[in-house]
């Protein structure tokens, strides 16, 4: 019964193509051996299988589920081991046996037995308390083993289990391998190793892409190609064979000659006899053995990669040979070819046969520090070149910088938003508003008709400034009688609250002083009295700062500040968190499970947000009991608004997760993220005094909206509706980042 069935299956990546046209079966309880050299396809065509790497072209199934639509019940009952270490080196043996028992949702009786199980089979059961970082090669990979087989799985993936690890190790993984087939497991297995092929069940060997040979090890050496019709293979036992290989090269009909440990294996035509072989080494009879042999898994690889390479070559080069004039290109080994490339290496110098030569100009030169700068220049330049993301990096965020400190940020106040209360409403006290608001520091954006009205445009931040005239204001000043003008600044913005108080200030002494002219001029009388009846100005303008009356500048600062470090935390941890883990391929041996995607960013996700909650309690600690900054709202609504903060400061990290793929771009991500939050924000500099385009983006810009949150509740005392449509625009910012970031994040490579 077949188990994996592969038809047609090709697989590019832009102009690479990685795997062209590729068809085998696997039946159930074989061992299946993917042979071929680094590159050559192997481990791309393993995570097709997968369901981690969608194909280009073809089909392929495993259990009878197509990997293109049934990729995630394939992962159900498949077991995964990449070639490289995939686990977690910080827990321990338990944990990860533990951890991948509860990803295939195992229960908890059934995770005990599988465990206990899975510990004998790779005798793992001293090392259950040891981190997984710390174990030898061998040992990592038998752990690594053990967690691929904790669900029992019916297929087994493994993708150069052996690599990097001592012969002993080797031999004991595959003495498990042979376990688990008796057992009725089906294997396939990618290596590049000759002696693990010839254990295989069947083997396939894919170069350059391609799959040249698919057959039983015994019936791929009785290929025709391997051993052609009139030739043999010889096995030469003589002393010092490595100095005698290129002579026997030499001998005419000879047309292969390896080296394998003490011994030379030859493919010659049957013409070719011993004393010719003989003769050729010049050593004495008792000491030249030949005997026939069969050909090795070797031979078979190196006569189809010879032959492949030769049809490709002859597809690339259609023009004639130089000094052929019959446009025929003369046909040489590749031991032809090293034994003429041998001839041509200089003797000189020391006389060491094979080195190149020394002249005497190399002899003369001597060391200096800056030997070798030409070539590291050049390779930093390359790297440069090829790093798009540096690049980004460097020219577009100095251009950013430039534009928003240029052009974006003014520090001189201007327009800030006004709220009035006229109580008076006739001409002179229209007339005063119209001083305002001609100052240019003041812009009237609301008009109120009531006391509540007036307090909630100021708690809730959509005025800076509130101006109440009286309902006498023109009586009085008919009377001459002093009239107090009441100006509420919102103190929780220092600059803008010092605009405020000096141009309010200075407004009330000028429209004071232009009456007073005016009254001088007419009459030889005061302008105005105060309530004492002394002589006074006839305006007198009682401004009153509101919320920080000190203007204290950590007031202003600190609270933005816990916005500002509460995104920085949660960005660069999550965002670090997950590449980190796509370099170090746990993420990779993460999608091979069942793992469901919303499972995964859940998972990954709330540990951070529940680090970043109680960084908030640290940060708002801080800021009332060492900065002495009180809150004066509902910590409740603080906390419940931070929470959705720190939501939408996770997804922004995931979303860095997505577009980077190693920790530098992600910090180069996150900090072109963090510059306009910064900057933009209102954090440092108002919003209201920058360009209006620039202050459409502000609204982008998730920390905008919980700046005015945390200034809000912290300073002014707003409640939920005063803050209402900051927290829409930050639970907007929060769907649409998640959105992104979600519809980006895939259980796939590519």
């Amino acid at each position: 019964m077949s188990v994996i069935e592969v038809r047609h299956l090709s697989r590019s990546f832009g102009p690479l193509l990685a795997v062209r046209d590729v068809s085998f079966t696997v039946e159930r309880g074989a061992i299946f051996g993917l042979l071929g050299p680094n590159g050559a396809g192997k481990s791309t065509i393993i995570r097709m299988l997968c369901g981690v790497l969608p194909p280009s072209d073809g089909e392929a199934s495993v259990l009878g589920y197509d990997v293109r639509v049934d990729a995630e019940s394939i992962k159900r009952h498949i077991g995964y081991m990449s070639q490289k270490f995939s686990l977690y080196g910080d827990l321990t043996v338990r944990e990860n046996l533990e951890f991948y028992g509860r990803v295939y949702g195992l229960s908890q009786d059934r995770l005990r037995e599988r465990k206990d199980f899975v510990l004998r089979l790779t005798s793992l059961a001293d090392y259950v308390d040891q981190s997984a970082g710390t174990l030898s090669g061998g040992w990592k990979q038998r752990l690594a083993l053990a967690c691929a087989l904790i669900h029992q799985p019916e297929v087994l993936f493994l993708d150069e289990p052996t690599a990097g690890i001592d012969p002993v190790a080797r031999r004991q993984l595959w003495d498990l391998l042979f376990e688990l087939s008796a057992r009725g497991v089906t294997l396939l297995v990618t290596t590049h190793y000759m002696d693990e092929a010839e254990r295989c069940t069947d083997v396939g060997y894919i170069f350059q892409s391609q799959l040249l040979a698919l057959g039983k090890p015994d019936d791929l050496k009785q290929l025709e190609r391997v051993t052609p019709p009139g030739t043999r293979r010889l096995q030469i036992d003589l002393p010092h064979p490595a100095e005698q290989l290129s002579d026997l090269r030499q001998v005419e009909g000879v047309r292969d000659a390896t080296l394998f440990g003490q011994e030379v294996h030859l493919l010659v035509d049957d013409r070719v006899t011993e004393s010719m072989l003989r003769e050729a080494v010049d050593v004495p009879d008792d000491q030249f053995q030949a005997r026939p042999i069969g050909p090795t898994l070797e031979d078979v690889f190196v006569t189809l990669t010879v032959a492949a390479q030769r049809d490709e070559q002859a597809e690339v080069e259609r023009t004639p040979a130089k000094n052929d004039p019959d446009g025929k290109q003369d046909e040489q080994s590749p031991d032809e070819s090293i034994s003429t490339g041998m001839e041509h290496l200089s003797v000189e110098g020391d006389g060491v046969p094979g080195e190149p030569s020394v002249t005497s100009e190399q002899k003369r030169k001597r060391a200096h520090t800056t030997d070798g700068l030409w070539a590291v220049l050049i390779k930093e330049f390359v790297h440069v070149r090829r790093q798009r993301s540096t690049l980004f990096f460097m020219l577009v965020v100095p251009v950013l910088q430039t534009l928003i400190f240029g052009y974006a940020i003014d520090t001189q106040i201007e327009h800030i938003p006004t709220v009035v209360f006229n109580m008076d409403g006739r001409a002179a006290s229209e007339d005063l508003i119209e001083a305002f608001e001609n100052t240019r520091a003041f812009h009237v954006t609301e008009r109120v008709l009531d006391d509540d009205a007036f307090h909630r445009a100021l708690a809730s931040g959509s005025a800076k400034v509130g101006i109440r005239v009286p309902p006498d204001y023109t009586d009085r000043l008919v009377r001459n009688e002093q009239v107090q003008v009441q100006v509420l600044i919102d103190g929780s913005d220092s600059q803008v609250a010092m605009t405020a108080l000096n141009t309010t200030n200075l407004l009330g002494a000028s429209e004071s002083m232009q009456l007073a002219r005016q009254l001088g001029e007419s009459l030889n009388v005061a302008p105005a009295r105060d309530p004492a009846g002394r002589a006074a100005l006839p305006i007198e303008m009682r401004p009153r700062l509101l919320y920080n009356p000190d203007l204290e500048s950590n007031h202003f600062f600190v609270p933005g500040l816990v916005g500002i470090i509460l995104q920085l935390v949660t960005l660069f941890l999550t965002a670090f968190a997950i590449v980190r883990e796509r370099e170090l391929g746990t993420l990779e041996q993460l999608f091979v499970t069942p793992v469901g995607r919303a499972g995964l960013m859940i998972g990954k996700l709330v540990p951070y947000a529940v680090v970043g909650f109680v960084e908030t309690l640290i940060v708002l600690s801080v800021m009332v009991y060492l900065f002495g900054v009180p809150i004066n709202g509902s910590l409740q609504l603080l906390l419940w608004l931070s929470m959705l903060f720190l939501v939408c400061s996770l997804g922004l990290g995931l979303l860095v997760s997505t577009l980077a793929k190693s920790q530098t771009e992600a910090m180069q991500f996150a900090f072109i993220i963090m510059l306009p939050s910064i900057l933009l924000s209102g954090f440092m500099f108002p919003r209201s005094e920058m360009p209006t385009i620039i202050y459409l983006i502000t609204f982008g810009i998730p920390v905008t909206y919980f700046i005015e949150i945390l200034r809000g509740i912290v300073l002014r005392g707003a409640g939920f509706w005063d803050l209402l449509p900051h927290i829409i625009g930050l639970s907007i910012c929060c769907v649409v980042i998640l959105a992104i970031s979600v519809g980006r994040f895939r259980k796939q490579l590519a």
